[in-house]
């Protein structure tokens, strides 16, 4: 059966959370609450009986969630640390996962915080995972015939069948072509040439170095429909950038190795949802108190359906700008903006602190700069890394100093060293500002 189809197994399971979800989108926020709260108490009871460290945290604070959850005792259990996870080990392990939750596998983070972890995830979880990714691609109406491109850390070239399994399990889709990340910038615009895809899946840094490649080079795309972030913060001139070079969109999602689809970008604003149905986020301030529309705080992550190894009030890491309620009429919270890590945070001689932004077109209105890297060693010092065709004349680094301290807040002593190429880390992201003083 071509039309209608019938789909196997594995695609009526896809289409029937599918199903949920188109409904559920569409709740008020205190029906979303409300669900998540019901959900949230079985997790918890399964915690306190078959998760060693949170029965002895659930005692110790006096808290019995067979006894009822409320979002206030909730709120009053302490964070989980990303050290504690590395810390407790078999600890955090469940002793008894839900048989019918399938085989567990372990999951590894990439130590983009200097901190790699081992999570364990069962197939019921990878199942819920991949469903929201689904959703991300109806969201967007994308075209399942065309070509998808992926350049990522690691990945070969070559040209595969369908997008993904979950998506292939409920729809016919076209190919996905894929090429590692850590090709010259060169290498991988002739790729692309070749591949002509409709869908670019990349990282933020990378899309803006080939969008300036085809700026520079007078080359286009011309099939290309968008393109599509994750990984890193995505600033706001790669958007500009992107429709500069291509004419398309940016589409952006925030995700981890450890719970999986965490917001993805609204389909009619720039904007995240936060995918309510399978992660509790709460944004807190210093004070530990929910951050409110316009307040940047600490992203903490509560699992939904990560019963192998809960992770509860997980402070991952990353700061988050709240939203207000999005006029799409959705229900799910909305994240303005992911800011990024403690340590992209500039620290000021006067101890204060801010994320600095360094648009492209800046930099490039002064000198004929690649790419760049700042890394502030002291509160008077900062060393920047630059890419360029030739070494920046005395004059040249004096203005980009001067633009620098403009962008950062102060006139700091800032020391510049031409490379060839500005290393990633491990795990090919990338990020043009570093602390090695923020705390």
């Amino acid at each position: 059966m071509i039309w209608p189809a019938h789909p196997g197994l594995e695609g009526a399971r896809v289409l029937g959370l599918l199903w949920q979800l188109e409904r559920s989108q569409w709740w008020t926020p205190e029906r979303l609450a409300e669900r998540q709260l019901v959900q949230l108490r079985r997790l918890l009871e399964h915690a306190g009986a078959h998760v060693p460290l949170y029965r002895e945290r659930f005692a110790r604070a006096g808290f019995d969630p067979r006894a009822g959850v409320t979002w206030d005792a909730f709120r009053r259990l302490p964070l989980l640390e990303r050290h504690e996870i590395q810390e407790t080990g078999e600890a955090l392990c469940s002793e008894a996962p839900p048989p019918r939750h399938g085989r567990i596998r372990t999951a590894h983070t990439s130590g983009s915080t200097g901190r790699p972890i081992s999570v364990r995830v069962s197939e019921a979880t990878g199942f819920y995972w991949r469903v929201f990714s689904v959703r991300e691609h109806l969201w967007r109406d994308r075209d399942f015939y065309a070509r998808y491109a992926m350049i990522d850390t690691g990945a070969a070239d070559g040209e595969y069948r369908g997008w993904d399994a979950a998506l292939g399990a409920a729809f016919w889709t076209g190919a996905i072509v894929t090429l590692g990340s850590e090709r010259p910038i060169a290498e991988q615009a002739r790729w692309l040439l070749r591949r002509s895809p409709a869908y670019l899946q990349t990282y933020p840094s990378n899309l803006a170095g080939l969008a300036r490649y085809f700026v520079d080079h007078g080359l286009l795309l011309p099939r290309l429909r968008e393109a599509r972030t994750y990984g890193e913060v995505l600033p706001g001139d790669t958007r500009a950038l992107a429709r500069r070079a291509w004419g398309v969109p940016v589409t952006d999602f925030y995700s981890c190795r450890e719970l999986g689809p965490i917001a993805l970008q609204c389909p009619r604003y720039e904007h995240l949802h936060v995918q309510s149905e399978s992660v509790v986020v709460e944004v807190l301030d210093d004070a530990g108190e929910p951050c409110p529309p316009g307040a940047v705080g600490r992203v903490v992550l509560t699992g939904l359906t990560g019963y192998a190894m809960p992770l509860v009030r997980y402070a991952i890491g990353d700061y988050a700008e709240v939203g207000p309620p999005c006029p799409c009429g959705r229900g799910l919270p909305v994240l303005r903006r992911v800011l990024g890590r403690q340590r992209n945070l500039v620290t000021l001689p006067d101890g204060s602190r801010h994320w600095p932004t360094f648009p492209a077109e800046g930099w490039l209105a002064v000198a004929p700069v690649r790419q760049l890297r700042l890394v502030q060693r002291s509160v008077t010092h900062i060393e920047v890394e630059y890419t360029a065709p030739r070494t920046l004349a005395p004059g040249e680094q004096q203005r980009l100093a001067q633009w620098l301290c403009g962008r950062l807040g102060h006139s700091f002593r800032i020391a510049f060293t031409r490379v060839a190429a500005i290393a990633r880390a491990p795990n090919g992201k990338f990020e043009d500002f570093v602390s090695e003083i923020a705390r």
